[in-house]
């Protein structure tokens, strides 16, 4: 993809295109008995997707002496991927499919849930400091049924005009993640360093979401701080980011064309309707074989919360403007 810089835009055009809405991130315990606090910036009420990606949680940095670092027992999944990529420390993975391996830094997990699987997620002894993000993609209808996959991918750095860039998924900055999804998706890492700015040619297409992890990030002129994310509405062909700090700053870019279906999201299930929901749920409390089980982890699986007293509605972003 071609990268613009510096002049090669004219900055003007880019002030008009990038219209951005600053999401606030709120507080969300996870795991069950000995949960982890993490910071949910997607669902929320102003928008539900960036493209097909429907969660986004960000935590640490955790010390794991402190805190007990993340223990989240076997757990099933429906209709979505799931994306794990860390800043720091080490998750150890192991799901229905098999798939025993550990999610580092600088490395894609990326697990296909689609009619359904299980895994755990577990810090490992060798962490100190745990850092990162987990990230849900909603799958299509067409393929929301699909098997159970699992895929690791190491994207090397590209360096830009002050800017480290590690693609995991899709395609910026002339690099491109083998990596396979089911509709078009963006996901990189961007380290920015100190008073450093880059402008990056995406695709206009594409909505995308910023995730600040540390640093003050200017987002064409809107400020994005850490833990916010800056939404960007389609229509943009470059976006260019500031570090207006004397620290380096990182920040996960996100994008994807807009996701027109309704999703329905209860609990860790992505679908269509309420009783899809219904029927996820008894087919996990009842230890059916759609969801397989979890070899190797030393305890009980998650038993499935109650389902709520009120008809669990779809949801969708708010009407583009």
């Amino acid at each position: 993809m071609e990268l613009r810089c510096g002049a090669a835009v004219d900055s003007r055009l880019l002030i008009e295109a990038a219209r951005v809405d600053v999401l606030t991130a709120r507080d969300v315990p996870l795991g069950g008995p000995r949960a982890m606090t993490v910071r949910r910036t997607l669902p929320q009420r102003a928008r539900t997707l960036i493209g097909a990606w429907c969660f986004a949680d960000h935590y640490g940095p955790d010390d794991v002496s402190l805190t007990g670092g993340m223990d989240v027992a076997p757990h099933p999944h429906t209709g979505l991927q799931t994306v794990s990529w860390l800043f720091s420390g080490e998750i150890e993975h192991r799901d229905s499919l098999g798939s025993h391996a550990y999610v580092r830094p600088g490395e894609l997990n990326l697990m296909t849930g689609g009619f359904g699987i299980c895994h755990s997620e577990v810090s490992t002894p060798r962490t100190t400091i745990l850092h990162g993000v987990q990230l849900w993609v909603a799958l299509p209808e067409e393929r929301r049924n699909t098997e159970r996959d699992f895929q690791h991918y190491a994207p090397e750095s590209v360096r830009i005009d002050g800017a480290e860039i590690r693609v995991f998924l899709g395609s910026l900055a002339g690099d491109v993640s083998p990596v396979r999804t089911f509709t078009p998706l963006l996901g990189a890492e961007i380290l920015l360093q100190p008073r450093a700015a880059v402008t990056l040619a995406v695709d206009p297409g594409f909505e995308h979401g910023l995730l600040v992890d540390h640093g003050d990030v200017r987002l064409g002129d809107t400020l994005v701080g850490p833990s916010e994310m800056g939404y960007v509405h389609p229509g943009s062909e470059a976006l260019t980011l500031a570090n207006d700090s004397d620290d380096t700053a990182r920040m996960v870019l996100l994008g994807g064309t807009p996701f027109e279906e309704e999703i329905v999201m209860w609990w860790n299930f992505v679908g269509r309707s309420h009783e899809d929901m219904v029927r996820a749920r008894e087919d996990w409390q009842n230890a059916s074989d759609r969801f397989g089980a979890v070899e190797g982890y030393p305890g009980d699986r998650l038993p499935a919360p109650a389902l709520p007293n009120a008809i669990i509605r779809p949801r969708r972003n708010p009407p583009r403007h």
